[in-house]
This record gives structure tokens, C-alpha cells and sequence, in this order.
């Protein structure tokens, strides 16, 4: 039996960072990883010469956490294109051209929005993320669906659906009747303000040279053979004296042990003794969105060549929204877009060629016809893969978040919890898990016991 200060279970960011934070301070640290690669909800990949990154992929200047880290592993950014018109898909399918951060819509819908937004921003600024529970309307706020918040303060429909597109298909990609008007408002303060989730051009500024999978791959080189993949850890047997992790016919003792995997898998593990009931039940009450990232490659970006950014919003649109994707320095073209929610449910459940063909017809409604011949096609699916469950991250069902959002930060004896999932600020993104872990790593530390 080997032995160890500190075992963490998932080589996603969060477990990585804590790992390299522990290991900095002299800890004994070992990563046992389920997967054959680290990284979690972050991976690239190489298809027909072109990188592309299939999981997590932009940095937001609030973000400092991750550009701290970023500096620290001598990662270098480069700006997301952006230059050219925007495009709105309006309910009849029709694109218009726009610069600038306004929708071309009606005059009394553009009033709407902004009332909308600066009614959500005043209540984000209200709500602290990492205690949302403690606003003072907290318990009604998680007890209103989203989609009812929005009815019952707006009764102009293209209204309601572009704010429901913000947070409902684009960052929880859940529907807004499945989470409460609570959750909406943490996601917003997590990213400083519910301005910032509307502009596209602060929220996704700018991307990772190689990709952001360079952050746990450039972690897990430094920490070398502390990190082991393929390590399928089943059960946890546990005491105030430390724990016993079990891989297989392996038995590792540690001090202390670190969970770094989304909530609704902690499941996997066989807990010994069981688990308090309100963390089981927490964790039951977490669920993920469904997301499905398509990426297209063109032999050039065409639609740079019309004054097009290759921005584009559609709410009504299979695919929600578009982006130029296309690496730093690269002469050919990518675009990224993104389906959620129940579409994610509808077309994933077709045969490929059936989804592809939906998808890049609803490319065209954005960019015309030259957006259906591209010559390579990328679709990243997490829903279908058992140790991920969706994307982007987790979110609480309807009053959840006020009934048990508050455990599942909190360790039971040896053992601390954390991901991105149960970030404050950063939530659901790479700045949260790097937040999480370092949060971790210092409590553990700090601790009694450490050694």
C-alpha cells in the first residue's frame, strides 16, 4: 500500500491546480485520473491539420485567476477575431447586418432588452457568488422559474427570448423552465454583471496559443508521475485519521483525499461510511446542460471577405450562435456554433448525416450558402461521454440552489470537493476551477493535519 499527504481524485483543472499548489508547498501529492488523458471538459485535437478545440476555449478580462495562472505557466493569448458586422437571425429566418453591441430589432423591443438587462444587472449586484443563498430574496428568487421571472417582467417576446438566449442556451444550456430566476442571477455574478453575459466581445476576448487545453496538459507535465491515468477510482474508506482510496486491486492511504469531479459524479464512488445525506442529495439536485459544439473548417474565412465578423445570434435558430473560430495566424476559415437544451436533445438523437445536414443548413441562415460545403466538420457531443454528462457545466434544478447549495463546498472528514461547478466567481468556466483548486489546496494546508 502506498502512501501519500494528499490523493486527488480527476485531472480536470481544478484537481490539477490543487495537485501543483499542494506539491509547491512540499506535500507527497498523487493525481489518479479515470480517463487516458487529463484535462476533463478541456481537450484539442488535430483534424485535417487544423486545431481544434472541442471542449472549454475562451478567456474574459475578470478572469484573472486564469490569466494569472496563464502568466505563471508562460501561456501566450491572442484576441478572438471580431472585426466586420455582426448578424441577427430574427423568428422568420431573415439575417441583418449590425456593428456595435444592440440587436437590430424593433424600437420597443431594443427597450425592452435594455430594461431587462438593467433590471437583472441591479439584482446581480445584489447577489454574492459565492453565497447567493444569503440575498435577502433568495428563497422566491429560487423558487421562480427563469422563464417565469422573464414573463412576468417583460411582455415583449424577442425580448424575453434574446435574454433567455444569454443564459438559458448559452451559458447553462438548459431550457429557462428547467432553473430558477436564483440561478440565472449566479451565473451573471460569477461573471461580474449580466452586461457581461451579453457581450460577446467581453466574455469571449480571447483564446490560448495551442488552445486552453494547454493549462492542464502544461500542469500535469510539471507534475510528472504524480499523475496517473486510466486510474478508475471506485470507493473511498475514510476516518478522521486519513482515507484509503481503492483503484482496482489497489489500496492508496492518504492524509487527506481531494474530489475534483463534477457533482453528479461523485455518485461513482463508493463512499465509506456513506456520505452525510444532505451531500448525496445535493449532488442529486445538480444536473448538466446539453450542449452540442460543432466547428467547421473552410478553405479560407469567406465571410471576412463580405465585412462579415462571423458573429452571429439567432434564438430561434438550431444553431443559437457563430463565431470566426479561426486559430491565430491560420490562412483558412473555422466557425464555431453551439446547440443546446432540447435541440441538443432532438438532434442528438438523429443519425449523423441528418444532424449534419440541420446544422449546416442553420450555418447558411447566418452566412449563405458557402457556409454548407466546408471541408472539415467537427461536432463535440460531452452528453454521450459517461465521465463527462453535458456541458458546460451544473446547475440546480428549481429551489435548489437556496436548499443545498451551501453543502457542497463543505468537506466531511478527510475529504474536500471542488470543481468549476461550485464556483462563485469563475462558475462553470476555467477561471472557476482555478479558483476551486487553489481554494482547496490552501484549506488543506491550513488544515490540522497537514503535514
Amino acid at each position: 500500500m502506498s502512501v501519500h499527504d494528499t490523493v486527488v481524485v480527476g485531472a480536470g483543472v481544478t484537481g490539477l491546480v490543487a495537485a501543483w499548489r499542494l506539491s509547491q508547498a512540499g506535500q507527497d501529492v498523487l493525481v489518479l485520473e479515470a480517463r487516458d488523458r487529463v484535462g476533463g471538459r478541456l481537450r484539442s485535437e488535430l483534424h485535417d491539420g487544423s486545431l481544434f478545440e472541442i471542449g472549454g476555449q475562451w478567456v474574459s478580462p475578470d478572469q484573472d485567476a486564469l490569466t494569472g495562472l496563464l502568466d505563471e505557466l508562460g501561456l501566450q493569448t491572442y484576441l478572438r477575431h471580431r472585426e466586420g458586422a455582426s448578424l441577427y437571425v430574427d423568428s422568420g429566418g431573415g439575417a441583418r447586418r449590425f456593428t456595435g453591441e444592440d440587436l437590430p430589432v424593433a424600437a420597443d423591443t431594443a427597450a425592452a432588452i435594455e430594461r431587462l438587462i438593467k433590471g437583472l444587472d441591479a439584482l446581480t449586484a445584489e447577489i454574492d457568488p459565492d453565497r447567493p443563498w444569503d440575498h435577502p430574496d433568495a428563497e422566491r428568487l429560487d423558487h421562480v422559474t427563469f422563464q417565469q421571472w422573464l414573463q412576468d417582467n417583460c411582455d415583449d417576446v424577442e425580448a424575453r427570448d434574446n435574454i433567455a438566449l444569454y443564459v438559458g442556451q448559452a451559458m447553462l444550456t438548459k431550457p429557462t423552465w428547467s432553473f430558477s430566476a436564483l440561478q440565472a442571477l449566479l451565473m451573471a455574478a460569477s461573471a461580474g454583471s449580466f452586461r457581461h453575459l451579453v457581450d460577446a466581445d467581453f466574455i469571449l476576448d480571447r483564446r490560448v496559443v495551442g488552445g486552453l487545453a494547454s493549462v492542464p496538459l502544461e500542469l500535469a507535465g510539471r507534475l510528472g508521475d504524480r499523475v496517473r491515468l486510466g486510474q478508475d477510482v471506485t470507493a473511498v474508506d475514510y476516518s478522521d485519521e486519513g482515507a484509503t482510496v481503492v483503484v482496482g486491486p489497489e489500496r492508496i492511504r492518504a492524509r487527506r483525499v481531494v474530489i475534483a469531479v463534477p457533482p453528479p459524479l461523485v455518485r461513482r464512488i463508493r463512499f465509506m461510511p456513506e456520505l452525510p445525506a444532505s451531500h448525496r442529495h445535493a449532488r442529486e439536485h445538480q444536473s448538466f446542460g446539453l450542449v452540442i459544439k460543432v466547428q467547421v473548417g473552410f478553405t479560407t474565412p469567406f465571410w471576412r471577405e463580405i465585412g462579415l465578423s462571423g458573429t452571429g445570434f439567432g434564438p430561434y435558430q438550431l444553431v443559437h450562435e457563430v463565431y470566426d473560430n479561426t486559430p491565430d495566424g491560420s490562412t483558412s476559415g473555422q466557425l464555431v456554433g453551439f446547440i443546446s437544451g432540447e435541440d441538443a436533445d432532438r438532434v442528438g438523437a438523429l443519425s449523423d448525416d441528418e444532424r449534419r445536414a440541420e446544422v449546416l443548413e442553420s450555418f447558411a441562415a447566418y452566412l449563405g450558402e458557402a457556409a454548407r460545403t466546408p471541408v472539415t466538420y467537427v461536432e463535440s457531443d460531452w452528453q454521450h461521454q459517461e465521465l463527462t454528462g453535458g456541458a458546460y457545466g451544473t446547475s440546480f434544478d428549481v429551489g435548489g440552489l437556496t436548499r443545498y447549495g451551501r453543502v457542497l463546498r463543505q468537506p466531511v472528514g478527510p475529504i474536500e470537493f471542488g470543481t468549476s461547478d461550485v464556483a462563485g466567481l469563475g462558475f462553470q468556466h476555467v477561471d472557476g476551477a482555478v479558483r476551486v483548486g487553489a481554494e482547496i489546496a490552501h484549506r488543506v494546508l491550513t488544515s490540522r493535519d497537514a503535514p
